[in-house]
């Protein structure tokens, strides 16, 4: 449990809530929440004001207990903003306050949104779930999978039995390995080779991923992997763009995320978050381990790297959750959307994943809200980034939530815990 202390700032919500209830159905005027995405009092659309108070003292609390620098929440429910507020700073050596328009790396977050091209490519034929991946990229025909070690230190390996499909791509289930763990010897590998190295174009990733064994044959485990960074390299070879224009024109631009890329122009780093994280005396510190966000990769990588705000996210989570539309721009079907959504982990590799939970065409999906131990709804989908970004989507509920945050605490768990907290204080203002 987190506990909160000390001195906490509180929104002045019923000055809000006067001024909305004025014009309730009015867009919202500030540009930074973008085209469409409304605001209104938080009792025209079921939620609480007076307990949304203790979202706004929570996460002022984290701040004030040195927790986090700082934290952009913003909630959504039937498509109407009725919570947006940032606490802290971008930078702990800095006096400028954190505000809602900063610009936050949001990590695997990238996944959901490259899901999502990868769908709108499926809507226009260009490929099939079970469709076998070396269709589309014949070096993945001949691969070898990882059955232990040689004396000599080398992997001992098998042929696998099959070519992964496009589903198992989609799903964490293909049997490759990731470049940015350890865990298993494959990860290792895949570390040793610098599979996601920004600096070489995704040809180069395809190649080394190539010549790398799987960590299980194809469609038998649910392994967190590379396979959207792969993904990423199937969008430029189907779309005939790189990946990062495919975004900003086909995504990007008409969902109005004028904020979202793989690199942060130079005008904009003021408004750029900095990394923290803890040092050995368990205090917050900014990181010094974070690259240069100006620079433009060479390699766009499907599974992480994006630069985002709360607001663009929202945009793009409230299109998910309004069935593939938002603001006058159609990106998918509905029923691509409920694919998208829908849990494709069979039997076998759901073992592998955490009770409760499966895995969609891009999010991880809540099958069973009471097994997974969270207040979701089931039918939620949601993800997260290792710099403690998070979001969900409550299509039961008619809820959307993103929180923004930089910080990379001692193992996994410490963001997970701030993003638990905020789940509870977040439901626990839906009335209805």
């Amino acid at each position: 449990m987190i506990s909160v202390s000390g001195r906490h700032r509180v929104a002045c919500i019923a000055v809000l809530a006067a001024a909305l209830l004025a014009a309730p159905s009015r867009a919202v005027v500030d540009a930074r929440l973008g085209r469409d995405l409304a605001v209104a009092a938080p009792a025209s659309v079921g939620v609480s004001a007076e307990r949304l108070k203790r979202l706004e003292t929570g996460m002022q609390g984290l701040v004030d207990d040195g927790r986090l620098a700082g934290v952009v929440t913003l909630m959504a429910r039937k498509g109407k903003v009725v919570h947006f507020a940032a606490h802290g700073k971008k930078d702990l050596r800095q006096p400028e306050p954190i505000a809602k328009d900063s610009i936050f790396r949001i990590y695997s977050m990238t996944k959901p949104v490259t899901g999502v091209a990868m769908l709108m490519l499926y809507e226009e034929g260009k490929w099939r779930l079970d469709d076998p991946v070396s269709r589309y990229i014949p070096e993945f025909a001949k691969l070898v999978v990882y059955t232990g070690e040689n004396p000599d230190g080398t992997p001992k390996t098998e042929p696998a039995r099959r070519s992964m499909t496009m589903r198992e791509l989609m799903t964490h289930t293909a049997g490759l390995g990731y470049g940015l763990v350890g865990a298993h010897p494959v990860d290792k590998l895949f570390l040793k080779a610098n599979v996601l190295d920004s600096t070489q174009p995704l040809a180069t990733m395809i190649e080394k991923i190539a010549g790398l064994p799987l960590l299980a044959q194809p469609g038998t485990r649910w392994s967190y992997s590379a396979a959207v960074d792969v993904q990423g390299y199937l969008v430029e070879k189907l779309s005939g763009m790189s990946f990062a224009q495919f975004l900003e024109t086909r995504l990007f631009a008409p969902l109005g995320m004028k904020d979202t890329a793989f690199h942060v122009p130079a005008a904009k780093l003021p408004r750029l978050a900095r990394m923290h994280r803890e040092d050995e005396s368990g205090t917050l510190v900014p990181s010094d381990r974070e690259g240069d966000p100006t620079v433009v990769p060479k390699a766009a990588f499907g599974g992480h790297g994006l630069f985002s705000t709360a607001s663009d996210y929202a945009r793009f989570a409230q299109m998910l959750l309004d069935g593939g539309e938002f603001g006058g721009a159609r990106i998918l079907a509905p029923r691509t959307v409920e694919m998208f959504r829908t849990n494709h982990v069979l039997a076998d590799p759901l073992k592998t994943m955490r009770q409760g939970q499966g895995w969609g065409l891009g999010p991880q999906v809540i099958l069973d809200a009471a097994a997974s131990g969270e207040p979701y709804s089931d039918g939620a989908f949601h993800w997260w980034g290792i710099g403690g970004t998070w979001f969900w989507v409550d299509p039961a509920k008619d809820l959307v939530f993103v929180g923004m945050i930089q910080y990379q605490g001692r193992g996994l768990t410490a963001a997970t815990q701030i993003h638990g907290y905020a789940r509870n204080l977040a439901y626990q203002a839906v009335m209805e």
